[in-house]
């Protein structure tokens, strides 16, 4: 019997539409800037949060009502999740889904035991994507949770524990590959430090690019042609993680000759984390060329972790869209929705609520976005900003022809610089306003 019974197949009713079970601005097939909605926004559920998620906070336990969950994480349990994940992801018209090694299937006595559970949920998993032609957006290895990734995995003071943690990125890659994951996100759950008295920062960091160097070079040995992704994260649960922000994470890429491999996959609760917005990040990563693909969340600004609670403010939404289509776009990377419902939400179609309020969210930012970028005002704001950089000294310096010595000449010359002129702030928060 279908775990979601009572739900029909999530339909696009319009804006008008009073139907909680409808979206209202998402409609896959509309145009928006010569491509079609769903290209632009590549909506992805995240498994582990949607499909694993309990509830449970530092405070106390799991309150989700699960009707599929048995009491114990048997393989076969797991085979009958991913088929309730597929009905789920197939009713609610999501393109793409994304999951950890150990969301999908339970860890065996042994590593060989742990490769042959997830090997019989991979088997389902590839019959669901080819019934429902949802695919696999990317694949990552869960090397936080156990305790034997106590002191990190790739940055761990124990080489066995490094040695595990390749062993089983291996198997997640070869996974990845198998079910045609488009991307592979290398997210350093613990990958940082608490106490740098004890810590050797420069091994640690070394250990870590030697691993993404094998990663890389284990990819190519057997024909896996997707995206590798770097997950920026500042903190929580290490004081502080060596993928700190996309700043931190491009001069490590770069610092260590991996820029050409590896992407960026940006998570707004993990930017507010780091003391930035998520346009920040975004703008960051994306002008200097790294920008992959996006966690959509929030947290809530009254509270000091990571929430991941469901994006619904459209000015957030509206800059992320804005930065994307600045920068061509996020394919093969997509929208992943690492979120989750509330603690309170413990019904399985609050499920449904969530993911319906985020989509219908992106598709009112990039609707936004496409008609801020078309009417051109805010573009010829910031241009007028820089116009002293459009001709004279300041086109001058741009091209290389000036140094030290001949501005110092310039300006004894000129004397004292005039103001260019106002940063227009407030109108701009006006013009924006006047598109929502």
């Amino acid at each position: 019997m279908p775990a979601f019974a009572e739900i029909q197949k999530i339909p696009f009713d319009g804006p008008r539409s009073k139907n909680p079970l409808a979206f209202h601005h998402y409609d896959p097939n509309e145009m928006v800037e010569g491509k079609p909605m769903r290209d632009h926004l590549r909506f992805s559920v995240a498994y582990w949060h949607t499909f694993r998620g309990t509830g449970s906070d530092p405070f106390g336990p799991g309150t989700m009502h699960r009707p599929w969950e048995a009491a114990s994480d048997t393989v076969e349990n797991a085979q009958n999740r991913a088929r309730v994940a597929f009905e789920f992801m197939e009713k609610l018209g999501a393109d793409f889904y994304c999951f950890h090694d150990r969301d999908i299937a339970p860890e065996g006595r042994s590593l060989t035991e742990t490769n042959k559970n997830l090997d019989a949920v991979v088997k389902v998993l590839a019959e669901e994507q080819q019934r429902t032609g949802i695919k696999l957006l990317w694949g990552t290895a869960n090397m936080f949770s156990n305790p034997r990734f106590m002191h990190g995995a790739a940055t761990s003071s124990n080489a066995d524990a490094f040695a595990y943690a390749a062993a089983q990125v291996k198997k997640a890659l070869e996974v990845t590959k198998q079910l045609g994951g488009e991307n592979y996100v290398f997210w350093g759950g613990r990958e940082g430090y608490q106490n740098l008295w004890n810590t050797d920062m420069k091994r640690e960091l070394d250990h870590l690019a030697r691993f993404m160097h094998m990663a890389v070079d284990y990819a190519k040995q057997i024909g896996f042609t997707g995206q590798f992704l770097f997950e920026p994260k500042p903190k929580e649960p290490t004081k502080h993680q060596y993928d700190f922000d996309a700043a931190a994470c491009i001069n490590f890429l770069r610092a260590y000759d991996l820029a050409d491999h590896v992407k960026l996959n940006i998570e707004t609760n993990h930017a507010t984390l780091a003391g930035h917005t998520m346009h920040h990040e975004l703008e960051y990563a994306g002008h200097q060329g790294f920008l992959g693909s996006i966690d959509a969340n929030t947290g809530d600004l009254l509270l000091g972790w990571d929430t991941d609670q469901f994006p619904t403010d459209i000015y957030l939404t509206t800059q992320c869209m804005l930065s994307i289509l600045k920068y061509g776009g996020l394919a093969p990377g997509g929208v992943n929705f690492d979120a989750k419902v509330r603690r309170e939400s413990f019904e399985p179609i609050d499920l449904f609520y969530a993911h319906i309020g985020g989509m219908d969210a992106f598709a009112r930012g990039l609707k936004i976005a496409a008609a801020i970028r078309a009417d051109g005002a805010l573009d010829k704001l910031v241009r007028e900003r820089y116009s002293s950089w459009h001709s004279g000294v300041g086109a001058e310096i741009e091209a290389g022809k000036h140094s030290f010595a001949s501005l110092e000449k310039y300006m004894l010359e000129k004397g004292e610089i005039s103001p260019n002129q106002s940063g227009r702030q407030e109108l701009i928060e006006n013009l924006i306003n006047c598109y929502l």
